[in-house]
């Protein structure tokens, strides 16, 4: 696969230059891994309008407001972050977060109007959740199965909207809970937990509450079968993990696995109930 390029595309619909990145798109679907478009520098204009092509296959076009016209290819986490202004994101395979302090109901509800607004003139609509003291952001292009440049550029507009009403975001508090089960039968377990629960599969072996509140489910397989082997994963970005997994020891944690690290560290309390401390990964 190839990695991401540099280039210039200019003409906004007003008719005014604007400068940007170019970015070969790849997509991956539910698996990460895989390369849907490996040609070279597909140009991304973040505002005006601009087409930009894999090997003249893939094609999309950024609209007036940042929405994106045409059959969207996929972007990796790394190419997302590689897009200006999106340093208050968390990507991800199920969306790019962002978690923005607000400090009260009032001043929530003014980032909410907000990123409404954008997401109108966008035609693409986040999921947001509104707490006294925090709005919680979710980005994912549903129509291709993963995140797209589409919400790179709105993530931007978010933050800077977000900026404008002097909201901060707080990178460090991003993190998704997800239950392990482990089997030695993956599909079957998968089976049950998927009619119970009502989740869908995002990708091989893992559940996902289509509504964004419930945890992931994660299919562990194992070589034989463990009664009732089931434990809670934390997954949120590496400098949060190295931090968390400091403070658990210092909590009288202990760690009894270690040999997956740096992917992993299974830790246990004082009676034995363990957590497995996770970075997400690229």
């Amino acid at each position: 696969m190839r990695a991401a390029t540099s280039g210039a595309c200019a003409a906004s619909a007003e008719g005014r230059a604007a400068a940007c990145s170019g970015f070969t798109l790849r997509g991956y679907a539910a698996d990460p891994t895989s390369t849907a478009c490996d040609a070279p520098a597909a140009k991304v204009c973040l505002t005006g309008v601009a087409v930009a092509g894999c090997a003249g296959r893939q094609r999309v076009a950024l609209g007036r407001g940042g929405g994106i016209l045409g059959n969207m290819s996929t972007i990796t986490s790394k190419e997302f972050r590689a897009f200006p202004g999106v340093e208050d994101w968390r990507p991800r395979v199920t969306g790019a977060f962002a978690l923005f302090r607000t400090g009260s109901f009032a001043a929530g509800a003014q980032l909410f109007a907000a990123i409404a607004d954008l997401a109108d003139a966008a035609d693409h609509h986040p999921d947001v959740d509104v707490r006294y003291a925090t709005v919680r952001v979710r980005l994912f292009t549903h129509s291709a199965g993963g995140l797209t440049a589409k919400d790179a550029g709105l993530a931007a507009q978010i933050s800077q909207a977000a900026r404008e009403l002097d909201i901060r975001a707080e990178t460090e508090r991003m993190q998704d809970l997800m239950l392990a089960v482990a089997t030695p039968d993956p599909g079957a377990a998968l089976a049950f937990w998927k009619a119970a629960t009502g989740f869908r599969e995002v990708r091989d072996g893992v559940l996902f509450d289509a509504d964004g509140r419930g945890p992931l489910i994660w299919f562990q397989p194992v070589d034989k079968p463990l009664r009732g082997r089931s434990h809670l994963d934390v997954n949120a970005p590496r400098d949060v993990i190295e931090k968390r997994l400091e403070a658990a020891l210092a909590a009288g944690g202990v760690i009894v696995d270690d040999s997956h690290a740096p992917e992993w560290w299974t830790l246990a309390d004082a009676d034995g109930h363990k957590v497995d401390l996770c970075p997400w990964r690229e």
